[in-house]
């Protein structure tokens, strides 16, 4: 139990909250809390029922517990640790605000594909931005394909077709990606490009570390002066 604990401690914070969100939904949906009926992305009932949960739940079940559960949370885990650690490091903000502009590509993407469940395709996304931004990196899937990084989001698509799985799932999360990867990594440093997607002021302010500011020396309590007429010996 302490090893689980210390583990959990040393994930870095956007990733423990949300693998640990879809461990503990699944976990619900195992012991029957909730069925996957109430949680699936559907448009009609968040528009018209006003089942706003759905917006969220839709990205956080992977199915039961099993091997794709497995094989799907094991992606999340990895590659969105290394995206925190790596090229976000440092910044928390821009790390959730890349959350909230990928989530809203996915459910204006699920609106028109009619998607139910929208995780598998923001685990594709994440995997798609950390291999773009990390082209270099020697890549060994289950020991038969020898590959670097940027094609490991086409590897996964054509393992998902060889499954049986939906492919159109993971297209959708390659697509959201590198809408990502382009507006951030790569227009603005064209010629004529700018930065579209700056973290907005409220997300800085909530999600970046602030560090406290250092007093000045006279709002120091036992400042330099205090001692100097502490340690004065009284004149006779």
């Amino acid at each position: 139990m302490n090893g689980v604990v210390a583990a959990l401690e040393e994930m870095p914070p956007v990733t423990r909250f949300y693998t640990g969100a879809c461990v503990l939904l699944t976990t619900a949906v195992h012991l029957e809390f909730v069925t996957p009926f109430h949680l699936y992305f559907n448009w009609e009932l968040i528009v018209r029922k006003y089942q706003f949960w759905r917006l969220i739940t839709s990205f956080c079940f992977f199915g039961s517990f099993g091997f794709s559960f497995l094989f799907n949370m094991i992606f999340t885990y990895r590659y969105c640790m290394m995206l925190e650690e790596g090229s976000f490091r440092g910044r928390r903000a821009d790390f959730v605000y890349m959350f909230l502009f990928g989530g809203l590509l996915m459910i204006i993407s699920g609106i028109f594909v009619q998607i139910l469940f929208l995780g598998q395709a923001f685990t594709i996304m994440l995997v798609y931005i950390w291999s773009r931004r990390n082209p270099m990196i020697q890549m060994n899937f289950f020991g038969v394909l020898t590959f670097t990084a940027p094609y490991l989001p086409w590897v996964l698509l054509l393992f998902s077709l060889l499954l049986g799985n939906n492919a159109v799932v993971d297209f959708m999360g390659i697509a959201c990606g590198h809408i990502y990867f382009f507006l951030e990594d790569v227009f603005p440093h064209q010629e004529h490009g700018r930065r579209f997607l700056k973290t907005p002021q409220w997300i800085c302010y909530l999600f970046d570390e602030r560090r406290p500011e250092p007093l000045a020396e006279d709002e120091r309590p036992g400042g330099f002066e205090w001692a100097e007429e502490a340690v004065e010996e009284p004149q006779n």
